[in-house]
């Protein structure tokens, strides 16, 4: 990955759907409290995935995901669960960023000047809403970052061989980005994301894509394969 040259200092994650206790359809790492599991059962695969990750589960630090484009920044851990918010950056330590998804992409972000962290949930709307765009820009104004010095990651996601939508979202969309097959049309956020942070100053060098597609593999949770399922996480956390 590339963020490991900096793992003395930075802890990174992208987890899968397993080595949980939830039970079929969010069998069995389900993360997320708003998705219908038992919830008992979230907080035990949030706490075993504190264990395995060695933070500390009262710092957790997660988001109301609206998809949409609010990039808040973290000052302390005393609220836990961020509302109305995509995006979330911090220059603290020992505050683990979380980002639920199935389907969306998780954006991990890592200044390695300025030691400033961040997480985000592109989906579509939010893709559209250039939440990944906006955290760079907030990680510049907030802590004075330098795009040069900004890593990004973009965890497993929906793949265009997978991510089939409508004549209306084809229609609004820059046409490099869609793939249109025998009529049917298929969306890359993948690349519309890259675009968009390289257009505020991210090198090409400095993005890295983990390149699984949770539609076709199904250790990741998919919200377009299952429709009732769980979500896994990107974590980051500032040693």
């Amino acid at each position: 990955m590339i963020f490991t040259p900096f793992e003395n200092e930075l802890f990174f994650a992208i987890t899968t759907r397993y080595g949980g206790v939830s039970e079929v359809p969010y069998d069995s790492l389900n993360l997320a409290l708003h998705v219908g599991d038992n919830s008992l059962k979230v907080l035990e695969n949030r706490l075993l995935s504190a264990k395995k990750y060695n933070f500390y589960i009262e710092n957790l630090i997660y988001m109301d995901q609206v998809h949409g484009c609010n990039v808040e920044v973290i000052k302390d851990c005393s609220i836990n669960k961020i509302e109305n918010c995509d995006s979330v950056i911090t220059n603290l330590k020992n505050i683990p960023l979380m980002v639920m998804v199935a389907d969306c992409i998780p954006i991990l972000f890592f200044d390695k000047v300025k030691k400033v962290i961040g997480v985000a949930h592109a989906g579509r709307n939010g893709t559209l809403k250039e939440i990944a765009k906006k955290t760079i820009l907030k990680m510049k104004s907030e802590f004075n970052s330098c795009a040069d010095d900004i890593l990004v990651y973009l965890g497993a996601s929906i793949g265009q061989c997978c991510y089939e939508v409508g004549e209306e979202i084809a229609n609004i969309v820059d046409s490099r980005y869609i793939q249109n097959r025998d009529g049917e049309f298929y969306l890359n956020i993948l690349s519309m994301n890259i675009h968009q942070m390289q257009s505020v100053g991210i090198k090409e060098k400095n993005i890295q894509v983990q390149g699984i597609c949770t539609c076709c593999d199904k250790n990741y949770y998919s919200y377009r394969r299952e429709g009732i399922t769980g979500r896994f996480a990107g974590i980051l956390k500032l040693k």
